[in-house]
């Protein structure tokens, strides 16, 4: 039985040279009309999480959720997702310092969709929209204060504000960002949505 999971796995494979037919003939049977391009899982664990709360299955939607692997592929994947590949509808999240990368493969694939722009990453847009004590709670309900409290004490983490210092904490274990891009998003109040999430999941 085919999925969207299906659906992005052959995409992957098309953008590391693979064939394209695997991925033209799955978004036809799965009438896909649309992708999200982010940078990484643990951008992909906050969305699918948002829209868990919403009541949304992006898949069912045929909106197709999907990790391009850092930005410096996010060319490579408009190219051909969307005109003149499979034509779908492109949208994505990245931060700041990538806003370059997307502005330049969206004007080379001719695509007209927006990219939402975080101003450092998504990690600190939900960890500033909580808060930092509650961030310190949710990393306490999970079982990793003592973890947390260990990395405070490197003295590398000294002359960084808490903000900065949680930040650096989800991504010191590896599918640490992961698990927390879908923690964090679970614990926002309904009004507290980071705006480049937010406007990602409306234009879906």
């Amino acid at each position: 039985m085919t999925d969207m999971g299906s659906f992005r796995e052959a995409v992957v494979a098309w953008a590391a040279g693979g064939p394209g037919a695997p991925a033209r003939d799955l978004a036809a049977r799965l009438d896909v009309r649309a992708a999200v391009l982010l940078e990484g899982p643990s951008d992909v664990a906050a969305v699918g999480a948002l829209a868990v709360r919403r009541g949304r299955n992006l898949a069912d939607e045929g909106v197709c959720v999907l990790p391009v692997g850092g930005a410096m592929s996010v060319g490579r994947f408009v190219r051909l997702l969307g005109p003149p590949g499979l034509g779908l509808r492109l949208t994505g999240l990245c931060d700041e310092r990538e806003r370059a990368h997307y502005a330049r493969a969206l004007d080379a694939g001719s695509s007209r969709q927006g990219f939402f722009v975080c101003a450092a990453d998504l990690e600190d847009e939900l960890i500033r929209a909580l808060g930092v004590p509650r961030v310190r709670e949710l990393v306490r309900e999970e079982g990793e204060l003592r973890a947390l409290r260990t990395f405070l004490h490197q003295p590398a983490q000294r002359g960084r504000s808490p903000q900065q210092q949680l930040r650096r904490f989800l991504g010191t274990k590896k599918g640490r960002k992961i698990h927390y891009g879908r923690v964090l998003v679970e614990a926002l109040d309904a009004d507290r949505v980071p705006a480049p999430l937010e406007g990602l999941l409306a234009g879906v």
